[in-house]
C-alpha cells in the first residue's frame, strides 16, 4: 500500500465513501469497466496459471468447499486459500504490498471499509463479473467495478431450545432486559469481531446506549468473536444470546443442535463481506476466473446452502426452513460512520461492561 498505516477513517472520507445502508454508491456505475464473460481463452490462460490465491475471513469448511467447487469446474486450477480474522488479512496485506510482495490473488474481507482503503491506495483491480453487471443490485457493486458485495448476513438473538420455551423465548432486544434473562446472555465484543462492531454502531444508533446500560446490569457474559455466542448457546453455557453470527446459528440448527434464531422486531443488523482482485495478483487471469465463479449463481448457492450466508443474486432460493432475507427487517449499516466513531463505540462500551 502507499500507506498501510493510513487510518480507515481517512481514507473513507478521501474516497467518499459508502451509503448509509449497506449501499457502495448511488451514482450510475459509468465508470466501471465492460463486464467480462468466461470465454475459453481466459480459462487456458488460467489454466496455464494453474493456481489462484485466495485471502479470506470466511468460515474455513465453506472457504474450502468454494474452493473444491472451483476445482471440480475447472481442472487443472487449484485454490490456496488462506484464512483468518478479517482485520489480520487486512494487516498482512499491508504489510505485503508495503514490503511490494504481491502474493494474494482474490480476497474476502467481512469489513467493507477494507476495500474503500484499498481503492484509495490504487491496489484493486477492476474486474466486473457479468453475473454482476447484469443481476446485482447498483447498491452492492462499486462504482468502478473493483468490488462487490460476495456475502451478506446478520448478527441476531438466539437462543438454547433445550433451555427455554419457544413462547418464552425474547422476540426484541427489549426484550432481553427483562429480568428473568440476568446471567443467561452471551454476547460478542466490538472491540474484537468486525461484526460485532457493525452491529454494535447500529443498535446505538437506533436503540440508544441506555440500552447496553441496561444489558450490561443483566451479568452478560462476555466474549470475543462472533462465532463464540453460538458455542456458548450451543453447549448450554447461556440460555441466549444477544449477538452472533446468523450463518453459525443456522448451520448449527440444520445440524440438530438445539439453537433458534430470533429476528428481532426492531430488526436485526445487516453485515456485508465483499470480494475484490489485486492489482499485480501473480494470477491475473485465474484470479478473474474465480472472481466470476465466486459472483455466479452456482457458487452464491452453494454458500447459502453450505455456509448459512444470505447472496443479493435474485438467481439463487433460500434454503428450505430459513426466513427469507426479504421478510427479515434489518437495520441499515453506515461503514463511514463505524470507521469514524469505532474508537468512541470501543471506549464507550468498554466502560458500560468493564471488559
Amino acid at each position: 500500500m502507499k500507506n498501510p498505516k493510513i487510518s480507515r477513517r481517512d481514507a473513507l472520507k478521501a474516497a467518499g465513501g459508502l451509503l448509509a445502508g449497506t449501499a457502495f454508491s448511488t451514482r450510475v456505475l459509468a465508470d466501471a469497466p465492460p463486464p467480462e464473460p468466461v470465454t475459453p481463452a481466459l480459462i487456458a490462460a488460467a489454466r496455464k496459471e494453474g493456481q489462484v490465491i485466495h485471502y479470506t475471513s470466511t468460515d474455513l469448511p465453506v472457504a474450502e468447499k468454494l474452493a473444491k467447487a472451483f476445482e471440480a469446474k475447472y481442472p487443472g486450477i487449484a485454490v490456496r486459500v488462506e484464512r483468518t480474522g478479517a482485520e489480520r488479512v487486512f494487516q498482512r496485506i499491508g504489510q505485503e504490498y508495503s514490503s511490494n510482495i504481491h502474493a494474494v490473488d482474490v480476497v474476502n474481507s467481512s469489513d467493507a471499509a477494507h476495500f474503500i482503503v484499498w481503492k484509495r491506495d490504487g491496489i484493486l483491480a477492476p474486474y466486473v463479473p457479468e453475473d454482476v453487471a447484469k443481476y446485482y443490485p447498483p447498491e452492492h457493486r462499486d462504482i468502478d467495478g473493483q468490488f462487490a458485495s460476495w456475502r451478506v448476513w446478520l448478527s441476531i438473538i438466539a437462543y438454547n431450545t433445550n433451555l427455554v420455551k419457544a413462547e418464552d423465548a425474547p422476540k426484541s432486544f427489549a426484550d432481553l432486559l427483562d429480568p428473568k434473562w440476568k446471567g443467561k446472555i452471551v454476547k460478542a465484543h466490538p472491540g474484537y469481531s468486525g461484526t460485532i462492531m457493525t452491529a454494535t454502531y447500529q443498535l446505538q444508533r437506533d436503540l440508544g446506549w441506555s440500552w447496553f446500560e441496561q444489558l450490561a446490569r443483566q451479568n452478560v457474559m462476555q466474549v470475543q468473536s462472533s462465532a463464540d455466542p453460538p458455542k456458548k448457546l450451543d453447549l448450554g453455557e447461556r440460555a441466549v444470546m444477544a449477538d452472533g453470527n446468523e450463518y453459525n446459528i443456522l448451520q448449527m440448527k440444520e445440524a440438530g443442535r438445539p439453537v433458534e434464531p430470533v429476528y428481532a422486531t426492531e430488526g436485526s443488523p445487516m453485515i456485508i463481506g465483499p470480494n475484490g482482485i489485486f492489482k499485480g495478483s501473480p494470477n491475473p487471469n485465474a484470479a478473474k476466473l474465480f472472481q466470476s465463479f465466486c459472483f455466479s449463481s452456482e457458487a452464491q448457492q452453494l454458500i447459502i446452502d453450505i455456509g448459512g450466508l444470505r447472496s443479493v443474486h435474485p438467481q439463487t432460493q433460500e434454503k428450505a426452513g430459513r426466513t427469507p432475507l426479504k421478510d427479515i427487517k434489518t437495520l441499515k449499516d453506515d461503514p463511514v460512520a463505524v470507521e469514524q466513531q469505532s474508537s468512541a463505540i470501543k471506549t464507550r462500551y468498554t466502560r458500560i461492561f468493564r471488559v
